[in-house]
């Protein structure tokens, strides 16, 4: 066997962000932390952030009056900031800049009159949070046969955005469902799609002709991990997402087999190093790296928090 690591892979500029404000507040301030939700979307990193000193709680209500609260990368609604507030808690927001421009577009368009389709997945934290933004008329749209559905005050001021974790492929039919039936619907343009998720997706595709097997290191609950897999799957090749290396099945190998390997924006990269062990163990002999786009995206910290090395890697990526 022989495998082939996807370029780019794993954390992304908004999951580096994230995180590191987490360790930089425990740095500056000593545990407790308190996080509102999971900050990104995989295990092994909560956890690793707990064993620090990070408790994560899902409501605003379970954090003490006037401690220090972390808002996730996925962003939250104004509800939530205003209830912040009132508990007087010293506040950091770590969403990621991409959501929060997502954020701004849909305020823009409400302030505008317009109905706001968001285009996602119902109950996803982004989701929620960009919906919980606006002050208008919002809907969200996860299928195509949805739009048919759509009751909005005026067909001729329609406009839409997207959830950040999808890609221009995963949008394309619901946006074209939304042209056709509201021809004035206005939206991004396909460049203000998530980079780091678009570039995920075409990477697995640039694979999809040199390999026998899919293998995506993320977890179940990551959006992106999931599409990712499910690039491979709609190629027609066995395609799989784990989130470590306790995950993998043997039997999904043969001895001969060219494995592609990704992972997930919110995965780190110890993960896919710890894939790649278990599978030498199974007979694998070769790997190399793929040719693709090098991300050299940066998002600064909050004033608050500013290091003079910022922008650093987690300590599992150095």
């Amino acid at each position: 066997m022989h495998a082939i690591l996807a370029e780019p892979r794993g954390f992304c500029a908004g999951v580096v962000r994230a995180i590191d404000i987490v360790e930089r507040a425990l740095e500056l301030y000593g545990p407790p932390v308190y996080v509102l939700h999971e900050i990104v979307h995989n295990r092994h990193v909560v956890d690793d952030l707990r064993a620090r000193g990070a408790v994560f709680v899902e409501t605003v209500d379970e954090i003490p009056p006037g401690a220090r609260a972390i808002f996730s990368a996925h962003g939250v609604a104004d509800s939530v900031v205003e209830a912040a507030a009132a508990r007087g808690l010293k506040s950091i927001d770590a969403t990621c800049p991409l959501v929060t421009k997502v954020h701004g577009q849909a305020q823009r368009y409400a302030a505008q009159d317009y109905d706001v389709v968001i285009v996602g997945h119902t109950g996803h934290p982004e989701v929620e949070g960009t919906r919980g933004s606006v002050k208008g008329r919002v809907h969200v749209v996860g299928e195509p046969h949805e739009v048919a559905d759509l009751v909005v005050k005026d067909p001729a001021r329609v406009a839409y955005v997207t959830q950040t974790t999808l890609s221009l492929d995963d949008t394309r039919d619901v946006i074209d469902a939304l042209k056709k039936r509201f021809p004035a619907a206005r939206g991004p343009d396909t460049n203000d799609i998530c980079y780091a998720t678009q570039n995920r997706q075409n990477a697995v595709k640039a694979l999809l002709g040199d390999i026998d097997v899919l293998l995506v290191v993320g977890s179940r609950s990551s959006s992106n991990s999931n599409r990712l897999r499910e690039v491979g799957e709609r190629a027609g090749l066995p395609s799989y997402l784990v989130s470590d290396a306790s995950g993998l099945d043997r039997a999904w190998f043969a001895p001969d087999n060219r494995i592609g390997i990704t992972a997930g924006a919110s995965t780190p990269q110890r993960l896919v190093d710890g894939v790649l062990e278990r599978l030498r163990d199974w007979g694998l002999t070769a790997t190399r790296s793929q040719a693709g786009i090098a991300e050299e995206t940066i998002f600064r910290l909050p004033p608050e928090l500013a290091r003079p090395d910022r922008g650093r890697l987690p300590a599992d990526l150095r």
